[in-house]
């Protein structure tokens, strides 16, 4: 424990109450190959995400093992509870105290060693408290068995490690088959779950829409009634839909938002066990970060492939699931690794400390870096991105510097919410940056109309295939657990707050991608095309993993993701269309 501890605090310096900082300074070369050196193993170019399956087998082992920490933990807490008050019970003491005090021990250990991922309803604010104030207030044992856990979790990002001899293989690539064919087993208790009567939800989700655009309460009231009757947040994808698209209707009437799904950042109540897994399940079943932060991480170790120093500034960094794959082709490139300094950008979380997850994501990186021996340096900055200024981004001389933002924008309001449009002030700021590269990836939505109807039928139409791209690839039913909450992060909170919210409580403003070049191309870029290579690469990666239903196109230099011919996702790169160097002199290209 003691060890690592050390490991994830060594290093930090933290600047408190500006919401950014540094952190993760590099350390003596001599040190770190004391600790680790790098992965040796194969003298050819390193690979980004070619494989999944090892990493798959790890998260099972690991997921395991976490099982056995936390009982293990309980069963020493118990021990010494119960030490504890046999040294300090009075020796009259009856067998009935005896009886509630081992009542109220077991009630409190499962409150401190269970983690608690319920949805909290709108009529819990007692236990609102109540979870504030553990979360407030958690014990020294606590905080260590997060720091072993962070440890622990922190492997599942190395989708990208590949070892074709894993004895596993044989069994993912036989899952990975089935599904990539289209699978022709079909879900025998959706169909059980299915209504007798023939209704058409799309259609009384429509009619309810209407009735709430109309302000026809009455109306509306009885449709939801209608549509809940025969919806469920675990039948079949078009009965999810509407359950949780009836949800925000009903929010919207009510002006009522239960708590997680209120804001862009995922639940805090949320434990980093439950992310892992529906994170595990989102890369074994669809390819979307996978081809994204594939073509990301190729692209940016391409641009620095004769880089002495490598400067990433990632505008959503949140977990920085996407950075281990490049720090261990970092690590294997020849000639060793440049001196490699992230920028982490986050929104700032509420309460007293808006920067914990940017800073917990920090000594994640921290810990891989040492792994591979890759010199690292991290800083922060927790703030709202428009009122972010060049100033507060050290970038040094004679860096390679890359802007990363994937899937991130499209939650900074624009132009409807202020007419100055803090997204273009955002793309402003990453063209005052001057990059040497630009790397975009977002979704590709139509559901941004200032008009109720129009936005809600779009929401419609693009919902409607994410929760059958789901429903298709996703049939195991001990799956089903971790498909609720990835709906739920992924999904329910955008149609959420589309649906129910208007003005700038509305969060999600998503864009066409021939938009989004329009909005980049003013911001003064430059397309850079995405190499052959990459979107090769990319289409291996969907043909041999992924269902036959998942497609990537490429339309000039944007490469899209897409569902059953619809593009859902599209991924860019962009050059300053004017290259000033540091000394201000104006070079056109």
């Amino acid at each position: 424990m003691d060890a690592i501890l050390q490991v994830s605090v060594d290093g930090f310096r933290f600047e408190n109450g500006s919401g950014s900082g540094s952190c993760c300074k590099p350390r003596n070369n001599l040190e770190t190959q004391n600790q680790s050196s790098p992965p040796t193993d194969s003298p050819s170019p390193p690979s980004i995400c070619q494989d999944n399956a090892p990493v798959l087998k790890y998260i099972n082992d690991m997921l395991m093992d976490e099982e056995d920490f936390v009982e293990d933990n309980l069963a020493l807490q118990a021990a010494e509870r119960s030490l504890h008050e046999l040294l300090h019970q009075p020796s009259s003491s009856s067998s009935e105290s005896d009886d509630h005090s081992t009542t109220t021990t077991t009630t409190t250990l499962t409150d401190s060693g269970e983690s608690h991922r319920k949805y909290r309803h709108r009529n819990d604010d007692g236990d609102d408290d109540v979870e504030n104030g553990r979360r407030n207030k958690q014990p020294a044992i606590f905080v260590s068995e997060m720091e072993e856990l962070a440890a622990k979790l922190e492997h599942v990002l190395l989708i990208c490690k590949s070892n074709q001899e894993d004895n596993s293989s044989s069994s993912t690539t036989t899952t990975t088959t089935n599904r990539a064919k289209g699978g022709s087993s079909s879900n025998k208790s959706k169909t059980l779950k299915q209504p007798k009567a023939v209704v058409d939800l799309r259609s009384l989700l429509t009619q309810c829409a209407q009735a709430v655009a109309s302000f026809d309460h009455r109306r509306a009231t009885e449709k939801l009634k209608e549509i809940r009757s025969n919806s469920s947040s675990s039948g079949d994808g078009i009965q999810r839909l509407a359950f949780y698209f009836a949800e925000a209707l009903e929010a919207r009437i009510t002006g009522i938002i239960s708590p997680p799904l209120c804001t862009a950042f995922p639940s805090s109540t949320t434990s980093m066990v439950d992310i892992l897994k529906a994170y595990k399940l989102f890369v074994h079943v669809c390819p979307i970060y996978v081809a994204d932060y594939f073509a990301a991480n190729k692209s940016i170790y391409e641009l620095a492939l004769n880089s002495t120093k490598l400067h990433i500034i990632d505008f959503g960094v949140l977990y920085g699931f996407q950075w281990p794959c490049l720090l261990l082709a970092l690590s294997k490139r020849p000639g060793g690794p440049p001196m490699l300094r992230v920028t982490g950008i986050e929104l700032p979380q509420s309460g007293f400390r808006p920067s914990d997850r940017v800073e917990e994501t920090g000594r994640r990186l921290k810990r891989f870096c040492d792994m591979f021996n890759v010199p690292f340096e991290f800083n922060f900055i927790a703030k709202k991105w428009e009122s972010i200024t060049l100033d507060e981004i050290t970038i040094n001389p004679g860096e390679t510097t890359v802007v990363n933002c994937i899937h991130r924008l499209q939650y900074t309001p624009d132009e409807t919410v202020s007419l100055d449009s803090p997204r273009d002030t955002v793309l402003k700021l990453f063209r005052d940056i001057n990059p040497d590269l630009f790397v975009f990836a977002e979704i590709n939505g139509t559901y941004n109309s200032p008009f109720f109807m129009t936005r809600f039928k779009e929401a419609l139409f693009h919902f409607s295939s994410l929760f059958d791209m789901f429903d298709t690839t996703i049939q195991a039913e001990d799956e089903y657990k971790n498909r609720a909450l990835l709906e739920r992060e992924l999904l329910v909170r955008d149609a959420m707050s589309v649906i129910s919210s208007e003005g700038a409580e509305r969060f999600a403003r998503p864009e066409t991608y021939k938009q989004w070049r329009v909005r980049i191309l003013r911001a003064g870029f430059k397309p850079a095309s995405v190499s052959r290579e990459i979107l090769k690469g990319a289409k291996e990666i969907v043909r041999k993993r992924y269902h036959k239903d998942f497609l990537i196109d490429s339309d000039g230099h944007w490469m899209l993701q897409g569902w059953k011919g619809r593009v859902i996702y599209a991924f860019s790169c962009w050059k300053p269309a004017e290259k000033s160097t540091r000394d201000d002199h104006i070079i056109i290209v």
